[in-house]
């Protein structure tokens, strides 16, 4: 059992090992055509662009086929079994990186889905969590990282595996420490389930890889972009900060600044606002204070007094006075 364990050992090794010195080594002495490493993600972009050739090129000899005859030949059903079969051991491992990161609503809904689509669901054949609406939240140790602050580093492209980053790179052993698959003892069941993924997982992209060729002008920057734009998506759990590399079309450079002062004029015309002061002629209501003026001459009702000439009956009496005068005659 030893000796078994110790030559598993041995293979991961002689996996592993070669084919990330063998990607140092071409990054280091890559020569970078004119115009590369425009982009401060991508320093290497000369060793990229040859590795993603040779991808390519693996790609349409071989693994493209193979995906091909395998959506021809396996019903769709069983094919949708066997993605539910392999996104139910990535839960376990989205599992643990979702408890690494603090991510209590992830862990959460991770262990629910491996024990429901694990019972319920025959072993993940079928997927009855997705229907009870546990939706999935995929991790894996390079988001761990990144969760925690460690930085992508410079775009890489991996032989065979295809894009990555400097930090995601070196949590592939983990990761792949870390799958089910890895742990278990039957070596050729496990390189079956490794290689039944691989083709799965290339299948589910024929579609896309197809769309990507015909529509991108430039298919490596479209796939650069894409997949560091999903990554660092994927790390902030949809909400990533401002990043200084990334163009903003929304607000303008620098030294563009002063285009805005032209919003200034706009204001301006609201100034015309201010002879709405014209409309103060309601004032003229003050004017009815003169109406109260008028009222003035009621005054002239004083006149209304002519009852004083009753007075004038004392001329009437002083008539009288001429009779006394006629009894003086007497």
């Amino acid at each position: 059992m030893m000796a078994h364990h110790r030559f598993r050992t041995r293979v991961k090794a002689a996996a592993i090992v070669p084919a990330l010195s063998a990607a140092l080594l071409l990054a280091g002495c890559a020569s970078m055509p004119p115009g590369a490493g425009a982009d401060p993600r991508d320093p290497w972009e000369g060793y990229n662009r040859t590795m993603t050739r040779f991808n390519d090129s693996v790609d349409q000899a071989v693994l493209k086929p193979i995906a091909t005859v395998y959506t021809k030949v396996v019903p769709s059903p069983v094919r949708t079994g066997v993605s539910n079969f392999f996104g139910n051991i990535g839960d376990v491992w989205s599992f643990v990186n979702n408890l690494l990161q603090a991510n209590f609503e992830g862990t959460l809904y991770s262990f629910w889905r491996v024990a429901v689509n694990s019972t319920l669901g025959l072993g993940g054949i079928l997927d009855p969590a997705s229907e009870m609406r546990l939706d999935r939240h995929r991790k894996d140790f390079g988001m761990t990282l990144g969760r925690w602050g460690v930085p992508p580093g410079p775009y890489l492209v991996l032989p065979i595996l295809g894009p990555s980053t400097l930090r995601d790179t070196a949590a592939l052993p983990v990761d792949t420490w870390g799958s089910p698959i890895n742990h278990i003892q039957d070596v050729p069941v496990r390189n079956s389930l490794y290689i039944l993924g691989g083709v799965n997982t290339r299948a589910q992209l024929l579609n896309t890889t197809d769309l990507r060729d015909q529509a991108a002008l430039d298919p490596y920057s479209f796939t650069r972009d894409a997949f560091l734009q999903k990554r660092r998506n994927d790390v902030y759990n949809g909400n990533p900060p401002p990043d200084e590399n990334t163009t903003r079309y929304d607000q303008p450079d620098e030294p563009g600044g002063a285009p805005e002062s032209p919003q200034a004029p706009a204001a301006t015309p609201q100034a015309p606002e201010t002879s709405q002061t014209p409309a103060a002629p309601p004032a003229p209501e003050t004017s009815q204070v003169p109406e109260e003026t008028p009222q003035a001459p009621e005054s002239p009702q004083t006149p209304a007094a002519p009852p004083a000439p009753k007075p004038s009956q004392a001329p009437e009496e002083t008539p009288q006075a001429p009779a006394s005068a006629a009894s003086a005659a007497d």
